[in-house]
């Protein structure tokens, strides 16, 4: 994917998005694996929220997964933190792990997930926080480090685990 599209374009895709072939709709996603643009994401988003199919579901997983402009990033977390996409949120986290851009100015997010949610989504919010390679400034580390030491005085045996796991791997991406 890379940037933009004409309104042309997007009009073209929210067709074809909108067709009740499945066939169709799974090869326009395919054809956004070569040509599409990071701002075909929020429709990507919304399709995802709306389908039933689960083949339409795995491609736009699979192509958020394969995700490489970091432009994309803003789109992701604000549907992360959108509750209207809460039935996705499993998958959306998922994809910040598995397209391996950098989601460290999201800190305090993943960290807010892994205290908060179910064990499912603390998983992939764990997932997300261990992948994390870019050195963080020092002061958001250990603002992190409280709230999850805090945190695992009420948190089941579960996330103790994982919140521990994320206490010792902070200090390593430190500034």
């Amino acid at each position: 994917m890379s940037s933009d599209h004409t309104q042309d374009d997007n009009k073209d895709l929210i067709k074809e998005f909108q067709s009740e072939d499945t066939v169709r709709v799974l090869e326009t996603l395919e054809e956004l694996r070569v040509s599409g643009k990071v701002t075909d994401v929020p429709m990507l988003i919304e399709l995802l929220h709306q389908t039933q199919s689960r083949e339409i579901k795995s491609k736009i997983n699979s192509l958020f997964a394969n995700l490489k402009e970091s432009n994309a990033i803003p789109v992701i977390i604000d549907a992360i933190q959108n509750p209207k996409y809460a039935p996705e949120l499993k998958e959306l986290l998922a994809c910040c792990w598995e397209n391996g851009l950098d989601y460290s100015n999201y800190l305090s997010l993943f960290v807010d997930l892994l205290i908060e949610s179910d064990f499912v989504i603390a998983f992939e919010a764990y997932t997300v926080i261990v992948n994390m390679t870019e050195r963080i400034d020092q002061k958001k580390i250990d603002t992190g480090i409280g709230r999850l030491e805090q945190a695992i005085q009420g948190a089941t045996d579960q996330k103790v685990e994982l919140m521990r796991e994320v206490v010792d791997f902070l200090p390593s991406i430190g500034l």
